[in-house]
């Protein structure tokens, strides 16, 4: 099994800074951290969509991500009362037959 390395969000923030803010090249940056160049590309372009988001780590969801997250489990849970509710009707429905 491999072990994914993990960084810091301002190891990131710091690397994205050393392309963005400082002129080097994202492949020199990439090799003097030993880091691969797509993957600081796909850091430098997450910043830029989003500073504020960017880097949120594991778990953690945007406003946006955690209201979806929240909707979709309230209509797991309606669907799951109405499901409920139609069975009881065709119990009762029967039994009165």
């Amino acid at each position: 099994m491999r072990i994914r390395k993990q960084y810091t969000k301002e190891f990131k923030q710091d690397a994205v800074r050393l392309v963005t803010e400082q002129g080097y090249k994202q492949a020199e940056a990439a090799r003097n951290l030993g880091i691969d160049r797509r993957m600081l590309g796909r850091w430098i372009r997450e910043f830029q969509d989003d500073e504020s988001e960017a880097f949120r780590g594991n778990g953690k969801l945007t406003c946006e991500g955690e209201e979806l997250r929240r909707l979709r489990e309230e209509n797991r849970r309606l669907k799951m009362e109405r499901d409920i509710l139609k069975k009881a009707t065709a119990f009762f429905a029967k039994e009165s037959s």
